[in-house]
């Protein structure tokens, strides 16, 4: 998105929680069954057996958002943000991977996630080189009036999945958006092909370094109150 690329990058580099959202973000709430961690803290993060875990309330106009995980791949959101445009958050779960991609002999994940019927959001996996110069975004579902910075490239199937590519710049760096062309609740992406196709293919970047990569939800409205679940996710690298 036009403007989400940099704000998710400067929120995310926070350690300290920042100012909260007003009154409006105590309301939303985690599940009724105890999680191992939760908060409704606009920057709340925590490390749970190696993945960090994110609420990121970042874009403005954004209402209120809970997080909740038993660990760093079993989590949720329940979010009520109001039906406006704009990017108002990413919950999400990072892995470093800190390779470049010469030298990584695999990068993959799976992912299982429980999403609402209603609401403006995608699910995607959000990647990042070290000097976040480039942002590669993998979107496997999407719902309501969402889409993805600049313009399309065409189909591609790569990675077990047949996606719309889109290119684009924010202002701050690049942006390549993989939009799945069906949606899509449990997979195995195997991302090293599409950095290479990226790379070697495209020309788009060189050898970078893959520094974040990143699994959530960037939600746009979710009007009364929506729930947003990772059953499971796994990052496999070598």
């Amino acid at each position: 998105m036009a403007t989400s690329t940099l704000k998710k990058r400067i929120t995310m580099a926070i350690v300290a929680p920042a100012l909260a959202l007003g009154a409006t973000v105590g309301l939303a709430s985690a599940p009724a069954s105890a999680a191992v961690w939760s908060s409704c803290d606009q920057w709340g993060s925590t490390t749970l057996n190696g993945y960090t875990l994110y609420n990121n309330i970042w874009g403005s106009g954004a209402g209120s958002q809970c997080i909740w995980a038993n660990s760093g791949t079993n989590w949720g959101v329940n979010a009520n943000h109001p039906n406006t445009g704009g990017i108002k958050s990413y919950p999400n779960a990072k892995k470093v991977i800190n390779k470049s991609i010469t030298s990584l002999g695999s990068l993959s994940s799976s992912y299982n996630v429980t999403v609402p019927p209603s609401g403006a959001y995608n699910t995607s996996y959000d990647i990042w080189d070290t000097n976040y110069d480039y942002e590669i975004m993998l979107w496997v579902n999407k719902t309501g009036a969402v889409g993805p910075l600049g313009t399309s490239q065409g189909t591609l199937t790569l990675g077990g999945h047949t996606w719309t590519v889109y290119k684009g710049n924010n202002g701050a760096n690049d942006v390549f958006s993989f939009v799945r062309t069906s949606n899509s609740s449990s997979g195995t992406v195997n991302i090293l092909p599409i950095l290479k196709w990226i790379k070697d293919t495209k020309g788009w970047f060189g050898n970078v370094t893959i520094g974040d990569l990143q699994f959530g939800f960037e939600i746009t409205s979710s009007s009364g109150g929506l729930d947003f679940t990772v059953n499971s996710e796994s990052v496999s690298s070598s």
